[in-house]
């Protein structure tokens, strides 16, 4: 039975709505060159001029800093988190997408839409440590917690590359559905989830054996295949639901881990695209690319609670509360 709203998304009162006391969420806006920050009560608090076309973000090991990819401007800004203050910028970076922090907390692996390419910077240097070749629009990136693989998945070679960090080197390149775009791995990381866009598919990778192992397709009521185009992946921090943003079919699908079966179709914004969970996993973010807005959910109703407007075409974010 579907959960999300019929007709415009409800109002949330201030009390009801907080999920953390001083908890924030930080959204790149792709086209309005703006960082959109929401407070506890999701409301907008600030709006920030930034780079040109921001869209990946990442927190610093501690969580005191942030780390904004700017692809028009072929740099990383790095903003104080408490106070939003710009403090250095990595220049010199190409088209920067996505990005993941190696455990170390030093080192940034960085996709290069552009051209065709993984680098690895020191966020505290900025100074150029790797780079790798990949197919071409490489796009997510995820690092094991033991930090000796970086995954780059490229979207126009329908490839995941596996690179390992320890012997520098690209060990092997998995085929998978089309235009694979977002990464999630369970929390014992044996499995690599990775979103297939044109395929409509979330293909599995055993991460010991580095093989396609299952895929999950998604198909909310109402939509075609072809309008079934899942991005953004996350999993759960016990790893029984994993969240699939599902692009322009405009619901999020809530998935069993284990049974790799669809439980729920959430309705949110038009193009979900980016998510983000806050630090108790009572409530999921969903950034919708062509409503431009942040839909707001309570994961235990599965039920979309409000709608916060963003700038143009909200593409990543960060949720501050822990």
């Amino acid at each position: 039975m579907l959960k999300g709203l019929s007709g415009a998304l409800c109002a949330v009162s201030v009390a009801g709505s907080a999920w953390a006391a001083s908890g924030i969420a930080i959204v790149s806006n792709e086209r309005g060159n703006t960082l959109t920050v929401i407070g506890p009560d999701l409301a907008i608090v600030d709006t920030m001029e930034t780079c040109a076309r921001p869209r990946g973000m990442h927190f610093s090991a501690d969580r005191s800093e942030f780390f904004v990819g700017c692809a028009d401007d072929d740099q990383i800004a790095i903003y104080e988190t408490a106070t939003r203050t710009l403090l250095r910028r990595i220049t010199g970076v190409p088209a920067p997408e996505t990005f993941d922090l190696h455990p170390d907390g030093r080192r940034l692996v960085v996709s290069n839409e552009e051209d065709a390419a993984a680098s690895v910077y020191d966020v505290e240097t900025g100074e150029l440590l790797a780079e790798y070749e990949t197919g071409e629009e490489p796009e997510g990136v995820q690092i094991t917690p033991d930090g000796r693989l970086a995954f780059v998945a490229s979207e126009a070679a329908n490839l995941v590359h596996v690179i390992d960090l320890e012997a520098d080197a690209v060990i092997a390149d998995i085929l998978v559905d089309t235009r694979p775009r977002r990464f999630a791995l369970t929390p014992d990381a044996a499995e690599l989830w990775v979103s297939a866009e044109l395929a409509g598919v979330v293909n599995i990778i055993d991460v010991a054996s580095l093989k396609l192992v299952g895929d999950i397709a998604f198909l909310p009521t109402g939509f075609r295949p072809e309008q079934v185009t899942p991005v953004d992946v996350l999993i759960t921090a016990d790893g029984s639901r994993a969240y699939v943003a599902l692009g322009r079919a405009n619901h999020v699908a809530v998935v069993d881990v284990a049974a790799r079966e669809v439980l729920d179709y959430v309705l949110v914004g038009k193009r979900a695209w980016g998510l983000a969970l806050s630090a108790d996993e009572s409530r999921l973010f969903v950034a919708n690319g062509l409503s431009d807005d942040v839909t707001v959910v309570d994961t235990a109703s599965l039920r979309a609670l409000t709608s916060t407007p963003t700038g143009l075409v909200p593409y990543g974010i960060l949720i501050d509360d822990r």
